[in-house]
């Protein structure tokens, strides 16, 4: 844990640890300078990430004026915003005045609790892992008041370094590891990019036509473009491993898909380009499929992360999985 102290002369010695306060001034809310004291659990952080994890409530301009200016010191030095921390800093954070009418708060809306509250698959004490309802957003945005996370950290402020290890899609479901430390995290992206041979993020997805049981590797490059991504011998390596896990008809097929790389949409963009678009898919689907599918079971995306492989630095592997959603049950009984 960081050491954190106010660093007012008549509020005791540097490093006694206290709980934040702050005041209300009119539409001004006020928050004393402090200190806090870096430990090896963080050792490695960029600052300025560091920074907008533990300053929750101040608005990221604030932050990089401060340490533009100065104000916002580290071992009583001014330090770049990519400043890599390392056991034993001391930063030091001036009085913050914060505006509360220039970046005014959205809640949490109660209905994304209440999903959230009663998501939870796993829990140890380096991650929590919850089966993310498709339709919710892992993270707030433009058009999104909260999502996942905001979510889990209104309903466990006593895990105050909670952050996503990896994204899903909007509308895809199922399972989505959130690390409680640092390290972890680290641990963590260090397999996403370096690891995929061990990390295994599998997948279930229903798609239109009959998929050749022969073909079991997807290796085209993708690109970003815009807000799509295409296929692009120039693009990024992308690799997508899947399997017939059961023919419905010869309409659709459900497949299981593995994600080796893990790129934006690359499971819908996959499947589309070897010509079987994944069943109600706005953005890279069929609309002639879409309609039938939603006549027969309901609309959204047919995607959804079924299983997540990680193996833990004490050489164990932890197996998190989420059940198909009911909305897919009428689907895979009626046909299509």
């Amino acid at each position: 844990m960081v050491s954190e102290a106010d660093s007012r002369p008549d509020r005791g010695r540097q490093g006694r640890s206290e709980k934040r306060t702050s005041s209300q001034t009119g539409t001004t809310r006020r928050e004393p300078a402090r200190t806090i004291t870096i430990d090896s659990e963080h050792a490695g952080r960029r600052l300025d990430k560091f920074l907008r994890s533990r300053l929750k409530g101040v608005p990221a301009g604030l932050i990089f004026r401060l340490l533009r200016q100065g104000r916002l010191r580290v071992n009583g030095r001014k330090a770049p915003q990519d400043h890599r921390l390392r056991a034993g800093d001391v930063i030091d954070i001036p009085e913050l005045r914060i505006d509360s009418t220039a970046a005014p708060q959205c809640g949490v809306p109660p209905t994304l609790l209440e999903q959230m509250r009663n998501a939870v698959l796993h829990e140890d004490q380096d991650l929590l892992i919850v089966d993310k309802p498709a339709g919710v957003a892992v993270h707030k945005g433009t058009d999104v008041p909260a999502g996942v996370i905001e979510a889990l950290r209104e309903l466990r402020p006593e895990l105050p370094e909670l952050e996503l290890c990896h994204r899903l899609d909007r509308d895809t479901s199922g399972v989505l590891a959130v690390a409680k430390r640092p390290s972890m995290l680290r641990y963590l992206h260090g397999l996403l990019r370096d690891g995929e041979e061990e990390i295994e993020r599998h997948y279930v997805a229903l798609v239109a036509g009959s998929w050749p049981s022969e073909r079991e590797v997807l290796d085209a490059p993708l690109r970003r473009e815009a807000a799509r991504v295409v296929v692009d011998p120039a693009g990024q390596r992308a690799e997508t491993h899947v399997r017939v896990k059961r023919r419905i008809g010869s309409r659709a097929t459900l497949l299981e898909a593995r994600l080796l790389t893990g790129r934006k949409h690359q499971i819908r963009v996959h499947l589309q380009h070897a010509g079987h678009p994944i069943a109600g898919d706005d953005r890279y689907g069929d609309e002639g499929f879409n309609r039938r599918v939603a006549s027969r079971g309901g609309a959204g995306l047919y995607l959804h992360a079924a299983k997540l492989v990680i193996p833990k630095p004490d050489g164990t592997d932890l197996v998190v999985r989420a059940p198909i959603p009911r909305r897919w049950e009428q689907l895979l009984k009626a046909g299509l």
